[in-house]
C-alpha cells in the first residue's frame, strides 16, 4: 500500500473502504468472529451516525460502503470498530470461551499475535450510482468468487439478503440513491 494514501472527506460521498485483518491472516473465519464483528458495527454506526449502504465480511478482510458520519470521519470510524472487534474477541479469548464459539486453531493464532489489523486502509470515493451498484455487486460476489458459498444468499455476513430479499438479514442496511 502507498506510504501516502489520500482520504478525502467533507463532501458527502458514500465511501468504499477495504481492511484487512493483520498479514491477511483469516482471524473472521469462524462464524462466531464474523458474528461479533456485526455486532460492533451495528453498536458503531449508532453511535456516529453514518449510512451503512453495504458490507461483506470474508475470513481476512471486510469491504463497507459507508456514508460520512457528522460525528468523525470514516478513519475515526474505521479506528473504533477495528478497536471493538479486537478488544472483544482478545476478551473473550482470556475468559475461555468454549471451543466451539471460538476454535482452538483461532485461540492458539490470535494470542501469538502483536494486532489483530492491518494498520491501513483502503478507501475509495463513490461518486455515481452506477460506481455504487458496481461496489455493491462486487461485494455480494466476493464469497462466490471465493468459493466459499455457490450463491451470494448462503453468506449471512454481508448485506445481500437486504437487497435481494433472499437469506438472513444480519444488520439492515440504509438504502441511499
Amino acid at each position: 500500500m502507498p506510504k501516502r494514501l489520500k482520504r478525502i472527506y467533507g463532501s458527502g460521498d458514500l465511501h468504499f473502504i477495504t481492511f484487512s485483518c493483520y498479514r491477511r491472516l483469516p482471524l473472521l473465519a469462524s462464524p462466531h468472529s464474523r458474528d461479533i464483528f456485526v455486532d460492533a458495527l451495528r453498536r458503531v454506526r449508532a453511535e456516529y451516525g453514518f449510512k451503512l449502504v453495504g458490507y461483506v465480511l470474508m475470513p481476512e478482510h471486510v469491504h463497507l460502503l459507508i456514508s460520512e458520519s457528522a460525528r468523525g470521519t470514516p478513519s475515526t470510524v474505521l479506528k473504533m470498530l477495528k478497536q471493538r472487534v479486537s478488544r472483544q474477541l482478545r476478551s473473550k479469548l482470556q475468559r475461555g470461551v468454549s471451543e466451539e464459539q471460538q476454535p482452538l486453531p483461532f485461540a492458539q493464532a490470535l494470542k501469538g499475535l502483536p494486532q489483530f489489523w492491518q494498520r491501513r486502509f483502503y478507501d475509495f470515493n463513490v461518486l455515481s450510482h452506477r460506481k455504487k451498484v458496481e461496489k455493491l455487486d462486487y461485494m455480494h460476489r466476493n464469497p462466490v468468487k471465493r468459493g466459499l458459498v455457490e450463491d451470494p444468499k448462503d453468506w449471512r455476513w454481508s448485506s445481500y439478503s437486504f437487497y435481494q430479499g433472499r437469506g438472513a438479514v444480519l444488520i439492515e442496511m440504509d438504502v441511499v440513491e
